[in-house]
């Protein structure tokens, strides 16, 4: 049986490297990992415990967090926007927290990767995701990343999932998301 692996995307910009790396992660898992990427982050109201409430959630919102229920883990895909977590992956984050220590989120095994234009690859807005989905109560895995910077340049001519090295680490961090899964 696969290890069911939900990726949510940072990036709603058509042609993202970041939509392009989740791409090359459903292409390229491993055997015995199927990652599947939710599609539809931006209808997603920003989290409002007002319009949280059972049995009226915004459908965006409950389709997430059925997404995420019916997942093994969790893979975070992260450009980086003024040194942080762009809003509609903090805003699904909020939304997967809740309710607090019984959400879809708690406990399951989580990775945060990515790409961006500098030369860090945007550690910055991976490092305050994985803090946030920590607290949201996942169980993040730190020795599961990926961080590719000068992305304009690096995938200006080839995706990402034609470039072996990105393959590999790709690969690396999904197996480490199966293992997780696979203990829990």
């Amino acid at each position: 049986m696969a290890t069911n692996v939900l990726a949510l995307v940072g990036s709603l910009r058509n042609g993202s490297h970041n939509a392009q790396l989740a791409d090359a992660a459903v292409a390229t898992a491993p055997e015995g990992v199927e990652v599947s990427v939710f599609k539809g982050l931006e209808n997603i109201p920003f989290y409002n415990e007002d319009i949280d409430i059972e049995g009226q959630v915004p459908a965006a919102a409950a389709e997430l967090r059925a997404a995420a229920a019916d997942a093994d883990a969790l893979l975070f895909v992260s450009p980086e926007y003024n040194g942080t977590t762009p809003a509609v992956l903090n805003n699904a984050i909020d939304w997967l927290s809740r309710p607090f220590g019984a959400s879809a989120a708690s406990g399951m095994p989580t990775a945060v990767i990515g790409t961006a234009y500098g030369q860090f690859g945007g550690v910055w807005a991976q490092d305050e995701a994985r803090k946030s989905a920590g607290i949201a109560g996942a169980n993040v895995l730190e020795d599961a990343k990926l961080s590719i910077p000068n992305s304009v340049g690096r995938f200006a001519e080839t995706h990402p999932k034609d470039d072996a090295e990105v393959v590999a680490q790709l690969q690396d961090v999904l197996g480490k998301l199966r293992a997780a899964a696979e203990s829990n």
